[in-house]
């Protein structure tokens, strides 16, 4: 490579190190968000937006921190695009007032949308993937996993998660409330 060429690729590669360090800042910033310092409000597209510290986010995504210990707690609320900047956390949900509180649970309802298994039709093992045809909170539902790794997951004695090869989540509550019968077609995942 010719020496013209190299200070070209130099110059196409020069950053603002001041803007990178500020970045940087914010990231390691933990923000708050308030009922003093921000306000959501619904899009006409039927997203739900954030008016915080000044600044307005026409899209926002909620994740939960600890969603299965403490999901109305420590939610944080990011940017809609694929960095998912985190713009701040809400502490506790019960601190937003109730409408507000509102637009965020439904937001999390829908990304965490979770099927609790009622009764379980059938598991088999092929190949790898275990075909699992049961009934679910919302109807009868087949769906995949894979037979090892985190597919089946025990959260405690009785509850257990389970993970298709989708990333769709699906919860048996009580473990201990199947039948025989049930219990013995997930003998292969306990």
């Amino acid at each position: 490579m010719n020496d013209e060429k190299y200070e070209d690729l130099l110059n196409l590669q020069e950053f603002d190190e001041e803007a990178l360090k500020q970045e940087g800042d914010e990231l390691l910033t933990l923000k708050f968000i308030t009922p003093e310092n921000a306000k959501f409000s619904r899009t006409e597209g039927g997203f739900v937006a954030l008016s915080f510290e000044g600044k307005e986010y026409k899209r926002i995504g909620v994740y939960l921190t600890f969603p299965l210990t403490n999901p109305d707690e420590y939610i944080s609320i990011r940017e809609a695009d694929e960095k998912a900047k985190e713009i701040g956390v809400i502490a506790k949900l019960d601190s937003l007032e109730k409408d507000q509180a509102d637009m965020i649970r439904e937001q999390i309802k829908l990304r965490y949308f979770m099927p609790v298994i009622t009764k379980v039709l059938d598991v088999k093992d092929e190949y790898g993937y275990a075909y699992w045809n049961v009934l679910t909170s919302f109807g009868a539902c087949r769906f995949t996993t894979g037979m090892g790794g985190d597919s089946v997951v025990a959260l405690s004695d009785a509850r257990i998660l389970i993970t298709d090869i989708d990333g769709n989540r699906y919860e048996i509550a009580d473990f201990n409330a199947l039948s025989p019968a049930e219990k013995k077609k997930l003998d292969i995942f306990i």
